[in-house]
């Protein structure tokens, strides 16, 4: 089970964006997270009239590494670590290891 999950809100913890929070838009598979508005870079795109793909230079979201992200607890306001515990009927859940509160409902 992953600690963080697509739609989660995240807040970067390192980097350039140290601080920022975002919503998870995709989790990949060698351990980085793409977060919404987190990481925008510029890139020079070249113009492919058969594809329909206009030229210019676009702003972009690139991945970040999950480790440099951290779980947004709402009701400590920051970010917090992220456990794994089994609940008493059999089902995995992630749970804030601040206040042991559930993150899956």
């Amino acid at each position: 089970m992953n600690r963080i999950k697509k739609g989660d809100d995240v807040i970067v913890i390192t980097g350039k964006d140290k601080g920022r929070r975002g919503t998870v838009l995709n989790v990949l598979e060698n351990d980085r997270v793409l977060v919404e508005n987190i990481n925008v870079v510029k890139k020079h795109q070249k113009a492919n009239p058969n594809a329909g793909v206009q030229g210019g230079i676009i702003e972009k979201e690139m991945p970040v590494h999950a480790s440099n992200v951290m779980l947004y607890n709402p009701s400590a306001k920051k970010g917090d670590r992220v456990g794994i515990k089994t609940l008493e009927d059999g089902r995995k859940v992630r749970y804030f290891k601040s206040d042991n509160e559930v993150v899956d409902v």
